[in-house]
């Protein structure tokens, strides 16, 4: 087994076989334990494992290690995913660890927290080829054989201009002086979120599968106008192989807001993913959906066209990076509510010590609309086609160590700004998001 580390140290501890007593270095305990780990003889690796009092550093890992290599071979997994956290939560940048945890999940079949872990673990420069060759061929296997994937999430949300508005008074110029009037101020409300989602994927093959799929998201305010409930569902052949895969399905929609219905939508997308190395993965999401409302038809009904594009890099077993970008296509029955939506987005997230996660993504895009509408502009009316600019920061941060029930507390602040040639469409807005995730 390749060790994590040589390190010298003067610490002795007494053995005692049969009526003998000898004194042996605490590195030379840690060599036998693991020569034995290496034999298979677990039983006196464990007592060797376990007498040894507390150390620090290298040592105190190395030994937490052993003992999880131990549970893992003897099928206590549990046991195992809990102390390589441990181990991982203190030094993140430990690649032979995430690896091992991504077995241990996959033994579980938790397919998604294995493949996160495995990518992660790829970037690590002190594994050699084989292991890397054996990793693809791992991701190959979670492609292959996961069939149930399942995600909750609850939270709260203090939004500060919920309804996006940015208030003041505009006026217009008349033969009486001007005439003025106050805009909607912007509304902060309180509001819970609640995120729940799976899907299955039926084998009718080594390589074909049947996906469908669920997903329900709302946010609950206490100003019930702002209510927003969502439901999608999408379903279709999903084929794998060694290094990607590709899923076309029919896909529907249904949304509510203020409890109200607001529109339905029917379509397609195709959704495929691919590695182009150990460290860097890209996928490519395409969408067609036909959009019929509930209220105001007349002007919105029509289609939704998108191409998004997605990067993943992997620095390390601990730090990452994600980009985002595409283009959506509005068209709708009023040219005035037509636009062009280019979006760009790029993330960074670390493993750090201590069992935190941080997420730092700034993204934007931007609406160019066709048509032109009637608005107050320069004390006078005039028809103008928005063109906004929406900038968005956010930093999510979460502790592994506050581990409740597989869940962890995640909390997220986000500042959006948009600028429009409109400036009553400008609007400024703070959000301050809790929410209850899986720990992966």
């Amino acid at each position: 087994m390749k060790k994590f580390f040589i390190i010298l140290t003067f610490m002795a501890i007494p053995w005692r076989v049969g009526a003998t007593e000898f004194t042996m270095s605490t590195v030379d305990a840690m060599k036998l334990a693991g020569e034995m780990v290496d034999r298979g003889d677990d039983e006196h690796a464990t007592q060797i494992l376990t007498q040894i009092p507390q150390m620090y550093g290298a040592l105190e890992i190395e030994r937490w290690f052993l003992l999880a290599q131990i549970a893992q071979k003897d099928g206590d997994i549990d046991t195992a995913v809990k102390i390589y956290h441990k181990i991982l939560d203190a030094q993140p940048n430990l690649a032979r660890v995430r690896f091992e945890l991504a077995i241990c999940y996959m033994h579980q079949k938790k397919w998604r927290r294995a493949d996160y872990h495995l990518r992660l673990a790829m970037a690590g420069r002190d594994l050699p080829d084989t292991a890397r060759q054996t990793m693809n061929y791992y991701r190959y296997l979670i492609r292959q054989n996961k069939n149930w994937n399942v995600w909750f999430n609850l939270g709260v949300a203090p939004d500060n201009n919920v309804n996006n508005t940015a208030g003041g008074t505009e006026c217009v110029a008349t033969m009486f002086g001007l005439m003025c009037r106050d805009l909607v101020d912007p509304e902060t409300a309180m509001g819970g979120n609640l995120s729940i989602g799976g899907n299955y994927e039926f084998k009718m093959g080594e390589q074909w599968r049947w996906k469908s799929d669920a997903t329900i998201y709302t946010n609950i305010y206490n100003k019930h106008d702002y209510d927003d409930l969502y439901l999608g569902v999408g379903t279709g052949p999903r084929y794998v192989w060694s290094r990607g895969d590709i899923w076309l399905a029919l896909i529907g929609a249904r949304r509510w807001y203020g409890w109200d219905p607001y529109y339905w939508s029917m379509g397609v997308k195709i959704d495929a993913n691919y590695d182009f190395t150990r460290k860097l993965s890209g996928g490519l999401y395409l969408r067609f959906m036909e959009n019929s409302y509930d209220a105001f038809g007349q002007y919105l009904d029509g289609e939704t066209y998108s191409a998004i594009g997605r990067m993943t890099y992997s620095f390390g077993p601990s730090i990452y990076m994600t980009m985002r970008g595409g283009v959506t296509r509005e068209r709708t029955a009023d040219a005035a509510y037509a636009y062009w939506q280019p979006n760009v987005a790029v993330g960074i997230g670390a493993e750090l010590p201590m069992g935190f996660h941080v997420y730092l993504e700034p993204s934007a895009y931007w609406s160019w609309y066709d048509g032109a509408q009637w608005v107050v502009h320069h004390h006078a009316f005039a028809q103008i086609a928005a063109r906004d600019w929406t900038q968005r920061y956010a930093v999510s941060v979460s502790n592994n160590k506050l581990n409740i029930w597989g869940f962890v507390p995640t909390f997220t602040v986000s500042f959006t700004r948009r600028e429009s040639n409109i400036w009553q469409r400008e609007y400024n807005k703070t959000a301050l998001e809790f929410t209850m995730q899986q720990r992966f």
